[in-house]
C-alpha cells in the first residue's frame, strides 16, 4: 500500500483551508457584485 501525502504542519493546513474558503466566497459573491455594478452604472 502506498503512503499518501500529509500536511507537514498544522499552519500549512490552516492557511490552505482559509485560502480555499476565501476563494469559494469570492466565487459565490461575484454574481452579486457584478449585478450591483451594472445596476449602479445605469
Amino acid at each position: 500500500m502506498e503512503k499518501k501525502d500529509q500536511w507537514q504542519s498544522r499552519a500549512g493546513f490552516i492557511l490552505a483551508a482559509v485560502g480555499s474558503a476565501i476563494g469559494l466566497g469570492n466565487i459565490w459573491r461575484f454574481p452579486y457584485v457584478a449585478f450591483e455594478m451594472v445596476v449602479a452604472h445605469f
